[in-house]
């Protein structure tokens, strides 16, 4: 288990984390959230042992990090860690290496790895020489090829084309299935939305949301009620649900934005009482909508 207890952290007069906590069980997929100086990266290298709380604590099974601990941590960066002049092959396994692994267990986990990431046919050529997204898969291997217990990724999909994108969603579920705790931070809401179990926004350096998907739907004011197909008499029962208010017709339907609590049978069955209707659909918010309202900003 890692538990994140109310840490902060300032560089001299700058606070980068205020007050940010949450707790991961053994075995997760969690969700780090926020927008660019939010306190993500310093937050993620506390975790680590790269950097040192000024106040608060964070402990892994209930002790503190130690570089024991370190050892069994993997840490995949944002920006580029790679050395361009090493093959891929050595790359992957001087990694290895740093994290107290010997041969032949080495041999065996890079050949995996470069198995299972298409990196075959660019195994003996120097990392230099590959495109970003490739070396963003090098970057994945070398953070995880000691098969770590907690595995810290930032930005994972940077880089990636979608087919690459989807094979590394992929893999990061047989970690999961393997046992490895993961903590993803990335600004691409709709593959955290699919992978993670649990979510902390945070903002300013403090938390601003954390739970479930579901526990942050729930807490959600409103939902998006689409109707189809669009008629002027499918309008008027609106008119009686309290905080109604009309949203753009898209495609022949009709959207309200209602309250959450609007007792949605109920005006399903006013409107079929009007009109003929084929679709009904209560559109619960996306995770990126909540990330949004939750750090204060709305969609363009």
């Amino acid at each position: 288990m890692l538990e994140v207890d109310h840490v902060r952290k300032e560089f001299g007069s700058v606070r980068a984390v205020g007050d940010v906590h949450f707790r991961i069980e053994d075995g997760a997929t969690f969700g780090l959230l926020g927008p660019n100086g939010a306190g993500k990266t310093t937050t993620m290298r506390m975790i680590l042992g790269i950097l040192t709380p000024d106040g608060g604590a964070i402990r892994w099974n209930g002790a503190a990090v130690t570089a024991r601990s370190r050892r069994h941590f993997g840490y995949l960066p944002e920006e580029r860690g790679i050395y361009g002049k090493l093959k891929v092959r050595e790359q992957i396994a001087y990694f290895g290496k740093l994290h107290g692994m010997k041969e032949p267990a080495i041999g065996k986990r890079v050949a995996w790895w470069i198995e299972r990431l298409g990196l075959g046919v660019y195994a003996d050529r120097p990392c230099s020489e590959l495109s970003k997204g490739n070396q963003q898969k090098v970057q994945v291997a070398c953070a995880a090829v000691h098969q770590p217990q907690l595995l810290v990724l930032d930005e994972p999909f940077s880089g990636l084309d979608p087919v690459n994108a989807e094979t590394l969603i992929a893999v990061l579920h047989e970690l999961k299935a393997a046992g490895t705790t993961l903590v993803l931070s990335s600004h691409q809401m709709w593959q955290l939305e699919e992978l993670c179990g649990e979510f902390v926004i945070i903002a300013g350096g403090a938390n601003r949301a954390a739970g479930t998907l579901a526990e942050l739907r729930s807490a959600w004011p409103t939902r998006v009620v689409r109707v189809a197909p669009a008629s002027d008499e499918l309008r008027a029962p609106f008119a009686s649900v309290a905080g109604a208010r009309p949203l753009a017709r898209l495609d022949g339907t009709i959207e309200y934005e209602v309250p959450a609590a609007t007792d949605f049978a109920a005006l399903l069955k006013s409107l079929v009482a009007v009109a003929p209707v084929t679709r009904f659909e209560a559109i619960e918010p996306s995770l990126h909508e909540i990330y949004l309202h939750a750090i204060g900003e709305t969609a363009a």
